[in-house]
């Protein structure tokens, strides 16, 4: 069977597509909470530390170290740790989740100019193209911040380990990564046509005409004046009766006039009577 063409196919509303909003929308979102949790210094916190205060705590990021009081909101931060940054797993996050903020902008950058804009018809090769980096970029988030969680009390650092809970930035870095990976992947499949154009909000162009082709206007309804009028009361008021309605009504058009009598009597001459 032969394929079909770009040309048999029919998009029924020039609005843009609702798989290209949900990703223009779930990219940015997920890139700024991964901004959020590559900056902030939060990927886990050391509490009950010996030798210090009971309020005390330690907060560890990627790329600084800051400890913190539950009764004081001021941070004291760069603090040294070169057990800690010398991690394998720091190297690779510091370099994932970097990595993963560029190419969700280059993603968004392709994305951009497929998406509708300045056009009728979305370029869905271009905008399929800045899905895929989008989708991509997600990976490169989950990637350290799955590893990260699974070994979050093997990180070694010279800070007695106490009691190590999640920090805020792994939560974050989550939902971004998870925000990244859905709207890339709505994006990219809409760079091939499938469940009958449903994605893309195509239908083909035969199915339209046969629609409209088979679909019959309604009847006209037209709205008769009824012609049995009820008789008034008023009619039996009218001072004549039958009788004098069956009587011949003088019209004097519409009599034939009387035929004239010829005195046969009469023998004289036509002109005698005149005299």
């Amino acid at each position: 069977m032969p394929r079909r063409s770009t040309q048999e196919w029919i998009r029924l509303s020039l609005r843009t597509p609702g798989i290209l909003i949900f990703g223009m929308v779930m990219a940015p979102c997920g890139w700024v909470l991964d901004l959020t949790a590559t900056v902030a210094p939060n990927w886990r916190t050391i509490s009950n530390i010996p030798n210090t205060p009971s309020d005390s705590f330690i907060q560890q990021g990627i790329w600084d170290i800051c400890r913190a009081t539950s009764t004081n909101t001021r941070e004291e931060c760069n603090l040294q740790d070169t057990t800690y940054f010398g991690n394998q797993i720091i190297e690779v996050a510091q370099g994932l989740m970097v990595a993963s903020l560029i190419v969700t902008l280059i993603g968004l950058a392709v994305a951009i100019p497929g998406v509708r804009c300045w056009k009728d018809r979305p370029n869905w090769t271009v905008a399929g193209l800045g899905g895929l980096l989008i989708f991509l970029s997600g990976v490169m988030t989950i990637i350290p911040i799955a590893w990260y969680t699974h070994i979050l009390t093997e990180v070694s650092t010279v800070t007695p380990l106490a009691t190590v809970r999640v920090g805020y930035c792994i939560i974050l870095g989550y939902i971004g990564g998870i925000f990244e990976i859905l709207g890339g992947f709505v994006m990219f499949i809409g760079i091939c046509r499938c469940c009958g154009g449903k994605n893309r909000g195509e239908t083909r162009v035969d199915e339209v005409t046969s629609r409209f082709s088979h679909q019959k206007p309604p009847p006209r309804r037209v709205e008769v004046p009824s012609l049995n009028r009820a008789r008034s009361s008023a009619s039996s008021s009218v001072p004549y009766s039958k009788d004098s309605m069956e009587e011949d009504v003088s019209f004097p058009r519409a009599k034939s006039p009387a035929a004239r009598s010829v005195n046969t009597s009469y023998s004289g001459r036509p002109y005698d009577a005149d005299l």
